[in-house]
């Protein structure tokens, strides 16, 4: 358990600070950059994913707090999930405190990849892929748990 803690910390730590730089950067330091099927450019989203809720904008970062909060207090008394899923949720804690970060000190969440070739897509950051990518792990795993225990009861019967 030692040993997975030091990792998601570590990982953590990692991707937050890479995250935080980068859009510093975008936010300060006019990082823009035009590009034939995707550019960077800094734009503010004040809501969700999609700008989703963004009416909510001034208490969204502490309904996501909250949220965070949660999940901590459920990770606390259920440390088997940590055990289990302990590289996922270090990438989502990196990716979601990052983003709350950002609503506290820029007002809305610092977003910069802009595809645009053959279609436009949403503009996101580094936070929202590591977000996506921790969700993907989750429901990898479940589907693997999911075929391992179909086999097993396979066998029992």
């Amino acid at each position: 358990m030692k040993k997975k803690f030091i990792i998601a910390i570590t990982l953590f730590i990692a991707i937050f600070i890479i995250d935080q730089v980068v859009k510093y950067g975008f936010a300060n330091l006019a990082w823009d950059v035009d590009g034939p099927y995707m550019s960077l450019k800094l734009a503010y989203n004040y809501g969700v994913a999609f700008s989703m809720f963004s009416f909510l904008e001034h208490n969204l970062k502490y309904i996501q707090l909250l949220l965070i909060l949660i999940g901590t207090i459920y990770l606390l008394k259920n440390k088997d999930v940590f055990e289990e899923y302990y590289l996922p949720i270090a990438l989502l804690y990196a990716g979601g405190l990052s983003n709350i970060l950002d609503r506290f000190t820029y007002g809305g969440v610092v977003d910069y990849f802009y595809w645009h070739y053959g279609f436009k897509f949403a503009i996101f950051n580094i936070a929202d892929v590591i977000i996506n990518i921790a969700v993907a792990l989750i429901i990898y795993k479940q589907i693997v748990q999911m075929r391992e225990d179909k086999k097993k009861k396979q066998i029992k019967s």
